[in-house]
């Protein structure tokens, strides 16, 4: 799984040009599922997100976490995190898993940071969205999971 995470002020998405979902202060989580990938790669990137010390302390240090400031999620599926851009011009997708096991996934990883307490606003898998957010920082930062150690 590879994710982009922004730390967010708030944020809300558009779904099809008519639902919209919302947060506050918390994180953007656009999420892609890899071939290979299983849930327990989910359960590792969610425990990591929702453990990260990446909002500020009363001393304006990054010591807090999403769980430690009760924080809020939304999570965008994002195919185009697999990308293969070495040829061309033109990205292929290859490297995204497909649809029929990234849904699942996505669902999955979602139940998870729910089950660690964080309130999850989701988009709609395949959906056309619009994502608007103010990052706060700016805080950006990439995960892959071929990173971390899953038992």
């Amino acid at each position: 799984m590879r994710a982009v995470l922004q730390r967010v002020k708030q944020a809300d998405v558009t779904i099809n040009g008519g639902e919209n979902r919302a947060i506050g202060e918390g994180l953007v989580i656009l999420l892609g599922v890899m071939p290979g990938d299983t849930e327990k790669h989910g359960q590792v990137m969610a425990k990591k997100l929702c453990e990260m010390r990446i909002f500020s302390d009363e001393n304006g240090k990054m010591n807090r976490s999403l769980l430690d400031i009760g924080g809020e999620m939304l999570l965008i599926s994002n195919f185009t995190l697999g990308a293969d851009c070495r040829r061309g011009t033109r990205p292929s997708f290859s490297g995204a898993a497909a649809p029929d096991v990234a849904e699942p996934l996505y669902r999955a990883f979602a139940q998870e940071v729910r089950r660690k307490g964080v309130t999850v606003q989701t988009g709609e898998f395949g959906a056309d969205m619009q994502v608007r957010l103010v990052n706060d920082g700016p805080v950006t930062i990439f995960l892959d999971s071929d990173d971390l150690k899953i038992p």
